[in-house]
């Protein structure tokens, strides 16, 4: 039994240290409570960044830091490494796969989503996403081992299928991920390769709906296509993929040969409604009221990805960093008040703005009332993902990555790892998320 204990006997567990866990955490500094933030992994991870893991234009260091060591100076906080695998409500205790419970008296869930295949999960072996630094360098494996292949291949339809690329799904990661392959197949790379050209690598993008960065307005989606296509991308909208395998893509009765493909299509929730018997979504997040509270769950709070829950227009909010981060904070400030015996106000999501990348000083940014695309909008996409990265030497370096970057089209973090010989599908990824990694019982 984990066990810790405060003058007032509040103990607050947290499951999770993404970005709404870590609010959360940071934002109970001060408060008359004792922490316990349970994750499976030690480092808390910087996502928007990940795709740039995956195109080896950044190290896993330069986007990811030791939870330890963010909240060293933090007296009222334990850190448990460890996979949650239930919760007995009436107890309130979260049960660990290393046979330990925490026990809680205030619960905030933030076990994030992981990957949705429609019910296809076998595609997972031949279309992995990325939701962790393991799938990112698992991706820029599989893709620059398809350049090193296709280097020395003799065979023209097989040369052929290892230098196209499909990504599945039109949203930010999406398009940022087929802007960045494009890149690194056609300039970053093939400068390095003598039978590889700048021609002979093809990307294509493989959409459901019938525009890209559908959150986004018309006229910024609109400019997300041109860029794309800019870029040499082969953008396929309203197109379903109906198969996929090791060698193949099938989407809209046409047959892509291909060995790398790449999922960014949707997202379900962890297994948090099974383990507190709370009703889901349709997407398996949990179904909380506007004080981020399950039905008949007082002292149980979710958030980020793991919660279902709406805006002051009725909309469902969006699946990124700041709706984590101020339902964080809310759930921290909602302990504080109720062990103070204050009343509590409903949660209100303030929208800063989207933002989405394609490629090298091209980018879209939604600001409300204000739209931008083109440099600008790149420039202030750079200037706020450097901001946010946590510690100093993270957003030194990544700013100098960057300016290195677009000067030079170059990709230093170009490692391939592991056996140099499989040649078959990828291991299927591992259950992950966002904000932590949470397996299921």
């Amino acid at each position: 039994m984990v066990s810790t204990s405060t003058p007032n006997g509040s103990r607050v567990v947290i499951i999770g240290a993404g970005f709404g866990g870590l609010a959360a955490v940071q934002a109970l500094a001060s408060a008359p409570v004792a922490i316990t933030l349970i994750d499976q992994r030690n480092h808390h991870l910087f996502q928007p960044l990940l795709y740039q893991v995956a195109t080896a234009a950044l190290s896993p260091a330069d986007i990811a830091g030791p939870i330890r060591s963010i909240l060293a100076g933090q007296d009222n906080v334990r850190v448990l490494l460890d996979t949650v695998v239930g919760i007995d409500r009436d107890r309130r205790e979260v049960l660990l796969a290393s046979g330990r419970r925490a026990g809680y008296d205030w619960l905030i869930i933030a076990t994030g989503a992981r990957h949705s295949y429609f019910g296809r999960d076998e595609w997972a072996a031949y279309a992995p996403g990325i939701k962790s630094i393991e799938d990112a360098t698992a991706v820029r494996r599989k893709v620059l081992l398809a350049l090193e292949r296709a280097e020395s291949e003799d065979e023209p339809d097989r040369r052929k299928a290892l230098l196209t690329f499909v990504l599945i799904g039109g949203g930010p990661t999406g398009v940022e991920m087929a802007g960045a392959i494009a890149e690194l197949a056609h300039r970053s790379v093939s400068r390095d390769f003598r039978s590889i050209t700048p021609h002979c690598s093809k990307v294509i993008l493989i959409n459901r709906g019938p525009r890209l960065l559908e959150t986004f307005p018309e006229e910024l989606s609109a400019a997300a296509l041109a860029d794309l296509e800019r870029l040499g991308v082969d953008v396929r909208l309203s197109t379903e993929v109906d198969h996929i395998d090791a060698e193949k893509v099938v989407a809209g009765g046409e047959t892509i040969r291909t060995h790398t493909a790449i999922w960014a299509a949707g997202v379900v929730g962890s297994p948090a409604a099974r383990w507190i018997g709370a009703e889901a979504d349709h997407a398996g997040r949990v179904k909380v009221d506007h004080t981020l509270h399950p039905a008949g769950e007082s002292r149980i709070l979710v958030i980020g990805d793991t919660a279902s829950c709406t805006g002051a227009d009725g909309r469902p909010l969006p699946g990124i960093a700041p709706v984590a981060k101020q339902q964080g904070r809310y759930a921290a400030r909602t302990i504080i008040a109720e062990i103070a015996g204050r009343p509590t106000r409903p949660f209100r999501y303030r929208h800063y703005g989207n933002l989405a990348t394609i490629g090298r000083s091209h980018a879209v940014a939604d600001l409300g009332r204000m739209k931008l695309r083109g440099m600008s909008a790149w420039l202030l996409w750079s200037t706020v993902h450097v901001y946010f990265l946590v510690g100093f030497r993270s957003r030194f370096v990544v700013g100098l990555n960057l300016i290195w970057n677009y000067l030079t089209f170059a990709r230093h973090a170009r490692l391939i790892t592991g056996d140099l010989d499989h040649t078959g599908p990828s291991p299927a990824p591992r259950i992950t998320d966002g904000e932590s990694y949470v397996q299921a019982a």
